[in-house]
């Protein structure tokens, strides 16, 4: 997990935003490979939107292409 105490200050906007930026990224790795292995779990489109809080539609819309049929 990241700890918010170690976050540059936005006082400091180049780190503040290049620590946005890293997060971000971050994020969007994290929630492909949660995706990926959701669905090799068999849950449903579905489940993944409620757990990420959006519709199914937006879920599918947003995550489809990133769903793989590799072990990573």
């Amino acid at each position: 997990m990241i700890d918010p105490r170690q976050m540059p200050s936005p006082d400091d906007p180049a780190e503040a935003l290049a620590a946005v930026v890293a997060l971000r990224r971050y994020a969007d790795a994290l929630e492909r490979k949660a995706v990926n292995a959701a669905v090799k779990q068999g849950w449903s489109w579905s489940d993944i939107a409620q757990a990420l809080g959006v519709s199914k539609q937006a879920a599918h819309k947003r995550l489809a292409g990133s769903v793989t049929d590799e072990d990573s």
